[in-house]
């Protein structure tokens, strides 16, 4: 099949499918559906949309089809997002078991491991959740400390993760131990995968500036885990946890970039409203939405050249640094204009009148975004070394 032919399929397919309430902005928390073993759907229109792109392997169209996916070409795969984000249709499923771990095993998974896990993230039976983070080992994850000792055919884990996104709901969690201490740092680190519902595991949820949060602290407590669930070579963990950072990252900023096709014009007009000439009335406010908003163009455009040369083979490498960063910085900036449109009614922290101080929380939560998936300090010495060519220490 040409790939024009693809296409008008494709489109044809998405606008027989996808409900027009799937269609709409994601504006709250279940809006997004994630999966897992006791998965709820907010509507029925939810639930039709994800089980008709699922039966098709379209929740993550380019995985081969032995482990449930679409088996769609690079080209065939870029087609389909393309239509998806022309017709503002949302992803049928959010999962860091699509994003990140799955990449992964693709990669670096046995063949047993693959077909056990890929099919069922394909299908949105596990919710995963990433155990990176340890108190003291953020920006240094190389240091973490939460250990793995050998005991037979399993490994006996005790430790402390830290900014576990969604733990709390998640059903496995694919965690970075440490397996020897006799070598540098880097080399005795084992990638791991972990039911939670194992005995010695225990969540406690991390309560933001926003009011809100789906980070939690992450204890393990003598939990027994076969060496079978070891992803890659023991104590070669840390390849398998920077490739999967890549992707992590691109994610952060695909994420972002979803956000740019609501212009913040269109916020700051229904703020301040418009002049008899169309434009807004404020023009200080003006030029800041308008250099945003460029700003936010030429972002998107990048993101896609950057995709596409993923797509096509290449790896992301330091980009995905470049990536996360200016995404991060790009969603600081526009709440802070949010704010700035909206004067003293954005210092609203509640209330009907003012959507539950929605703009406040939203400004708080987007600090996290230059800490989250690594720091914009570390970001800037990546792409200084790597891209830049810069001299280090």
């Amino acid at each position: 099949m040409s790939l024009e032919n693809f296409r008008s399929e494709v489109v044809e397919f998405l606008q027989n499918n996808c409900p027009e309430s799937m269609r709409q902005p994601v504006r709250e928390e279940s809006d997004t559906f994630w999966g897992g073993r006791n998965a709820t759907f907010k509507n029925a229109d939810q639930e039709k949309w994800f089980h008709v792109m699922a039966e098709r392997g379209w929740t993550t169209p380019g995985w081969p089809k032995e482990y449930g996916g679409g088996g769609l070409s690079k080209d065939e795969a870029s087609i389909l997002h393309q239509e998806m984000r022309r017709l503002n249709c949302r992803p049928p499923l959010f999962s860091f078991g699509i994003w990140m771990l799955g990449p992964a095993l693709l990669r670096f998974g046995s063949e047993e491991q693959r077909l056990k896990y890929l099919p069922d993230i394909v299908n949105g039976r596990t919710w995963w959740c990433q155990g990176y983070s340890e108190p003291g080992s953020g920006s240094d994850l190389a240091s973490l400390q939460t250990s793995a000792v050998s005991d037979g055919d399993h490994y006996i884990v005790n430790g402390q993760k830290v900014w576990t996104s969604y733990a709390d709901k998640a059903d496995m969690i694919f965690a970075l131990v440490r397996t020897d201490n006799t070598q540098k740092k880097q080399i005795g680190i084992t990638f791991l995968l972990i039911d939670m519902e194992w005995e010695g595991i225990s969540t406690r949820p991390i309560k933001l500036i926003s009011g809100k949060s789906p980070f939690c602290e992450t204890f393990f407590d003598n939990v027994r885990v076969p060496k079978t669930n070891v992803v890659g070579e023991e104590h070669g963990g840390w390849s398998v946890a920077k490739y999967l950072l890549t992707h992590e990252r691109s994610n952060i900023s695909t994420a972002v970039d979803s956000d740019v096709m609501t212009p913040l014009s269109f916020y700051a007009k229904k703020s301040l409203g418009i002049g008899n000439d169309g434009i807004l009335k404020d023009p200080a406010i003006r030029a800041k939405v308008a250099e945003w908003e460029i700003d936010g163009a030429a972002f998107k455009f990048t993101l896609d050249r950057i995709n596409q040369e993923m797509k096509a083979g290449h790896s992301a490498g330091a980009k995905s640094s470049f990536m996360k960063y200016y995404a991060s910085e790009l969603n600081k900036r526009k709440y802070e204009l949010r704010l700035e449109c909206q004067g003293k009614r954005a210092l609203a922290w509640e209330g009907e009148d003012y959507d539950e101080g929605k703009i406040a929380r939203q400004f708080c939560r987007s600090k996290g975004n230059s800490i989250e998936g690594g720091t914009s300090e570390i970001q800037l010495n990546i792409v200084a070394k790597h891209i830049l060519g810069l001299p280090g220490k």
